[in-house]
């Protein structure tokens, strides 16, 4: 097994400093989109007379366009990563475009649905090079800046949201910037290269189209069990967080739009340095203890910034819940990319994250936007923090770390129960 990476590493490369600004553009609107949603319910609840039911509801729907995200995720194995981010970019593009143009709700949603499927996917393939391009005693800090753009994307679309909901077009202007950004990205994306390792993957052989089943038919499907089961039980939690917390800031707390937007602002510029951080936190004492400290912030977070308490805790909870939200994905992020070999590395991530994972963050919603039309949105959503406590103990007890270890002896890792793989 090869040694750990050196503590002293060379700065990156010029393409490694161009690489990681690209990708944490990139995933500047995987924030945006997150929230925009979140942002422009109170808006389309007012215009087409939803319930919380029907939010919910909607939620749901279009969350499952992440779970679809699995089809295309799957195919950065076989289309090699750098083809298949282009796709995503261009798809997110469009139906972005498309929801902001969509004449009623479920044309909303159906456009919706099918942009996420882009966006998740950009989001995948934006980690997974991260992880085959950057050394590997940086990829924990790598992983870092890039998540912590999503919080940027957090702070670009709640400072605009109040001033586009006042303009001529109204919600629909959020989507309309949205894509006009990306198409700026798209013509930014000249001089990217295919990730070495998928590239010396290819030169091997020819790769082929492989079945779904592939990855699942490895030795490796115990750990996509385990991998899934994590993402799950964070995403219950933080998804449903990050859905519903300004419908119980307005609707339960009985704070303004401007109100909210200002605290969602505030919080999520607050909250991205110390994502990027977490990066560096996991490179400097590891996976699993970096996991106890994020995941613990994370729970204290959503009681606190869906209680009853005063204003200057609830938004300090809701800043340590935009952190929180950021950084368990910058831990499981980490995780799912280093423990599985280069060539069923995109639909590992794909089983993981984008399809079993994708359960707690489509269901859950679903279940507490029921439940919220009996007990409000504060205790609903409350429940869902015994999420991450279930995905640290999962993390604890069943991986092992991977802190500075190439991708290579990563992957060859036991579990850290020393149940097999």
């Amino acid at each position: 097994m090869r040694q750990a990476a050196p503590s002293q590493p060379d700065p990156l490369d010029r393409y490694q400093r161009r690489l990681l600004v690209f990708l944490s553009v990139a995933t500047f609107f995987d924030g945006y989109d997150t929230i925009a949603l979140t942002q422009v319910l109170p808006h389309l609840r007012l215009a087409m007379g939803l319930t919380p039911a029907t939010e919910g509801l909607l939620v749901g729907v279009v969350n499952l366009g992440t779970v679809a995200a699995f089809l295309l995720v799957r195919l950065a194995d076989r289309l090699g990563r750098r083809r298949l981010l282009t796709v995503t970019i261009g798809g997110y593009t469009v139906f972005t475009i498309a929801s902001g143009l969509a004449p009623d709700l479920w044309s909303f949603a159906a456009a919706q649905f099918v942009a996420r499927i882009f966006l998740v996917g950009e989001s995948a393939v934006a980690m997974v090079y991260v992880a085959e391009e950057l050394p590997a005693i940086r990829r924990g800090l790598a992983i870092g800046v890039v998540q912590g753009s999503l919080s940027l994307g957090m702070i670009a679309c709640a400072v605009t949201v109040p001033l586009l909901s006042r303009s001529a077009v109204g919600w629909r202007g959020v989507y309309f910037v949205g894509a006009v950004a990306l198409l700026l990205l798209m013509v930014c994306r000249r001089g990217l290269r295919e990730t070495k390792r998928f590239a010396a993957r290819a030169a091997a052989g020819p790769v082929g189209s492989r079945p779904m089943w592939a990855a699942w038919n490895s030795p490796y499907r115990n750990r996509i069990i385990r991998m899934g089961a994590v993402w799950a039980c964070t995403f219950a939690c933080t998804q449903t967080a990050v859905a519903f917390w300004k419908e119980f800031a307005v609707g339960e707390r009985g704070l303004s739009d401007a109100t909210v937007a200002v605290m969602i602002g505030g919080a999520s510029l607050l909250a991205w340095p110390l994502v990027v951080g977490a990066g560096k936190l996991l490179d400097l004492v590891g996976r699993r203890a970096g996991a106890a400290v994020i995941f613990s912030i994370e729970v204290v977070a959503v009681v606190g910034s869906f209680s009853q308490g005063p204003q200057w805790w609830l938004a300090t909870a809701l800043a340590m819940g935009i952190f929180g939200a950021g950084a368990t994905q910058v831990v499981l992020n980490a995780f799912t990319t280093e423990l599985f070999p280069t060539e069923i590395r995109g639909a590992a991530f794909a089983w993981s994250s984008q399809l079993l994972g994708r359960i707690g963050y489509v269901g859950v919603p679903v279940l507490v936007g029921y439940l919220a039309g009996s007990i409000g949105w504060g205790p609903a959503v409350t429940l869902t923090a015994i999420g991450p406590l279930a995905a640290l103990g999962l993390i604890l007890t069943s991986l092992q770390e991977t802190r500075g270890r190439e991708l290579e002896d990563t992957a060859a890792l036991p579990p850290a129960d020393g149940v097999p793989t």
